[in-house]
């Protein structure tokens, strides 16, 4: 029976990990995770904010997904959006999904990533 999502895995260019941990650690304001050694020596980087995982690895040939994204739950949506602008990041609004607000964005390497908020 599946019972949760553990983590969410993007991938990320050959030494990208310095640009990720300012994004995700700095701008998103998550908890950088240490790897298993075993799996340390081949890059990347992984992050934690509550019970959300979202691990990074390194792909030779990276190239991000257009469409394919995590969708990462917030609280108080429009001062996260502007937190994001203050630090260069794009925030494109989409009023599409009804009872909630949203926005995607990108991280420094191209990963798609969508925000949301349910409305009451």
């Amino acid at each position: 029976m599946l019972i949760a999502v553990d983590h969410i895995q993007l991938a990320a260019p050959p030494g990208s990990e310095d640009q990720l941990r300012r994004y995700y650690g700095e701008v998103l304001g998550m908890a950088e995770i240490p790897k298993p050694p075993a799996l340390a020596v081949r890059g990347g980087c992984w992050f934690q904010a509550g019970p959300v995982q979202l691990h990074l690895g390194i792909e030779a040939d990276f190239r991000p997904a257009k469409k394919a994204h995590p969708g990462l739950r917030v609280t108080g949506i429009e001062g996260y959006a502007a937190h994001l602008k203050e630090h260069g990041a794009q925030v494109v609004w989409d009023d599409n999904l009804p009872g909630h607000k949203r926005f995607y964005s990108e991280d420094p390497v191209g990963n798609r990533l969508e925000f949301l908020e349910p409305v009451q």
